[in-house]
């Protein structure tokens, strides 16, 4: 399995880039299954620090690592070394500090170049492995802008693609994605919201969902000085990417 690859490590930080196919962190349901949680476990080679379930602080049941992202998802994530970092990054979060960006290639053509989708997501009573927009849900805010569109080439017909750069405001399960299948533009390979015929006809071409976390800016925990970082594409996604027809 690809490994994740460290951008940026410090005292207090280790800012990685996730590679696909790889669960953030260790539940019931991951025995047998390496996460990012036991491979930060090993890379930072502190005997026991993570290992507290009386703790009342997540940073020890969950190796500092601070938000998470889907297991298809690639890019960027963070994690802090020292429990006052993780209060420090966690709250940042919860007070929206964090500034977040995506991309994304769904289908279709978005009817303009720039625009905010705002509903409510929560989590589906009928599937509890799903989200959507329900009553009741969670107020969610992601905006989004065009970069470009591609065409998919088939023998029956050009199917026009739209790259998107993405800004979410609130950071809900699955909120990207249940908010572009939302407004009808679900993401390309997305076994969950695009649709069973066309994620399976999606998923012969590009075994993963095209969802990338491509940079991400805060605050540093200790230092407060504002840090921008960027990750870009992973060579499969780059290189489907490059593959369609401009």
């Amino acid at each position: 399995m690809i490994e994740p690859k460290v951008i940026l490590e410090d005292d207090s930080l280790l800012v990685l880039d996730k590679p696909s196919g790889m669960i953030v962190n260790k539940s019931d349901t991951t025995k047998g299954e390496r996460t990012v949680q036991d491979w930060v476990e090993e890379y930072l080679v502190i005997p026991n620090l993570f290992r507290d379930p009386k703790s009342e602080v997540d940073f020890y049941n969950r190796a500092g690592i601070v938000h998470r992202l889907d297991k298809e998802t690639s890019g960027i994530l963070l994690v802090a070394k020292t429990p006052e970092a993780f209060v420090n990054l966690q709250a940042q979060f919860k007070e929206r500090k964090v500034q977040k960006t995506y991309l994304t290639l769904v289908h279709g053509k978005l009817d303009s170049n720039e625009g905010e989708i705002n509903v409510s997501v929560g989590r589906l009573p009928w599937n509890r492995r799903r989200f959507g927009v329900v009553p009741g849900g969670r107020e969610s805010t992601t905006k989004y802008k065009v970069l470009s569109i591609k065409y998919l080439v088939s023998e029956k017909e050009k199917e026009p693609l739209t790259l998107l750069e993405l800004t979410p405001k609130t950071g809900r399960t699955h909120q990207i994605r249940v908010h572009l299948q939302y407004i009808h533009h679900p993401i390309f390979s997305d076994p969950l919201y695009a649709g069973r015929k066309t994620s399976r006809n999606d998923r012969k071409i590009l075994p993963r969902v095209f969802l990338h976390a491509a940079k991400i800016s805060f605050f540093h925990p200790r230092t407060s000085e504002w840090i921008s970082l960027e990750c870009s594409l992973p060579n499969d996604l780059n290189s489907f990417l490059q593959a369609l027809n401009p």
